[in-house]
């Protein structure tokens, strides 16, 4: 299959290094050095078990990939508005488009869910140049769970956890057990999902609290949860988002604080989006609570703790930027 990888950092390189050195024709949309690295050398993934290296085909510009019968996007949620133009030259009628990201992603309501019928969101695509560089029809929805990073350009190291979850939005076709069968041939452990919109729900939920907590206080999550204040907090905002989720298909039945349980024996860990805060990297702020807070207003649910930490990151973000 002739697969591009859009983004080539720790979760595009886990995907792409293991698609390469299956057999299947990977190429990657790089720059800087991670771009003069490809072309360089082989792609490098570092597990527990042992590094796996592939040949992959790198460059800058999209026209000089082609067409592809896959295209996997990796790039961080603030940047995919940039890149949206550029991957009209990789997909054609019959591409398939896998979007490997955190947070809500902008086709979430397109094909309907729930008490929301087909929309678009405009808090992770203000101007609608993703969905419309991106048919609907193309996608098979992911939800990533892997722990990896990127110590070097063209290296990728894999920390823990090796499993994808694939799903269509709103189902119905055939695209989604091919997609499956060449991910696992590639050695990753895949899950097929009946309601990819409910489990990109359920991980938001885990995640959109103590990611920008983390980001604002600078605490690992262990300190986040021993502090009463701050996991009272937490829990109200996930009663918040649990009452969004009921009402879009997407219901959860498990307590808060079984979830934060299962946070807390992760141990002393930084999140992804305070390390992209230490690293002065754009945060996933409008995918992990403007887009809940969108859905929620579109169906008159009043959410003011999730409000509060949207404001509080927010104006994070544009203090550290000015």
């Amino acid at each position: 299959m002739k697969i591009a990888i859009v983004g080539a950092g720790a979760v595009g390189g886990w995907l792409g290094v293991k698609l390469a050195a299956a057999g299947h024709e990977v190429s990657v949309l790089a720059r800087g050095a991670t771009l003069a690295a490809l072309e360089s050398a082989p792609w490098r993934l570092e597990t527990a078990d042992g590094a796996i290296e592939a040949r992959v085909t790198a460059s800058a510009e999209p026209a000089a990939l082609g067409m592809q019968d896959l295209v996997v996007i990796a790039v961080k949620g603030p940047a995919l508005g940039e890149v949206a133009p550029a991957l009209a030259g990789l997909i054609g009628p019959d591409t398939i488009v896998v979007p490997a990201m955190n947070g809500v992603p902008w086709w979430f309501l397109l094909a309907g869910a729930g008490e929301c019928g087909p929309t678009a969101l405009a808090s992770v695509d203000p101007d609608g140049a993703i969905s419309a560089a991106v048919p609907l029809g193309s996608i098979v929805g992911s939800v990533v769970h892997v722990s990896a990073s990127v110590p070097a350009p063209g290296v990728v190291r894999l920390k823990s956890g090796n499993r994808l979850v694939l799903g269509e939005p709103g189902g119905g076709t055939d695209r989604l057990a091919p997609v499956a069968d060449m991910f696992a041939g590639a050695g990753i452990d895949v899950e097929r999902s009946a309601s990819i919109q409910k489990d990109i729900w359920y991980k938001l939920w885990g995640n959109m609290t103590m990611n920008p907590i983390s980001a604002l206080t600078g605490a690992t999550c262990d300190l986040i949860l021993d502090d009463g204040l701050l996991s009272g907090f937490v829990l109200r905002i996930m009663e918040e988002a649990r009452a969004i989720g009921q009402r879009i298909g997407c219901a959860i039945t498990e307590r808060g604080e079984d979830r934060n349980e299962v946070t807390r024996r992760l141990g002393a860990f930084k999140t992804s989006m305070l390390q992209d805060a230490e690293a002065g990297r754009r945060m996933e702020i409008e995918q992990l609570l403007g887009a809940p807070q969108e859905i929620a207003r579109k169906l008159g649910i009043e959410t003011p703790n999730v409000d509060a930490l949207l404001g509080l990151i927010r104006v994070f973000a544009a203090a550290r930027a000015a």
